[in-house]
């Protein structure tokens, strides 16, 4: 396990064998991303956006069908309709 050291300025140099496997380089970037439990993962932006797929998952929430997105969306958007609708 690798670890690092913050500097007082708050920077903090990534190991060399953590840059190898994220194919990080000299002005590479990295996201900071908070996961539902607290924590944060740190991911690389050299590769594609199906590299986040299940980052956020979070196994104790209910999985949401399309069909009840869209009913959500469709109840959200009669509301605005309703609010904008009536008279002050």
């Amino acid at each position: 396990m690798s670890t690092a050291t913050m500097t007082s300025k708050g920077q903090i140099t990534i190991p060399k064998d953590v840059r190898d496997d994220l194919h990080l380089t000299p002005g590479a970037k990295v996201m900071f991303v908070r996961l539902p439990s607290g924590h944060y993962e740190m991911v690389a932006r050299t590769g594609k956006i199906e590299d986040l797929a299940g980052v956020l998952h979070d196994p104790d929430r209910a999985t949401v069908t399309v069909e009840d997105m869209d009913e959500a969306v469709a109840a959200g958007a009669t509301e605005h309709a309703m609010r904008g609708s009536s008279t002050h």
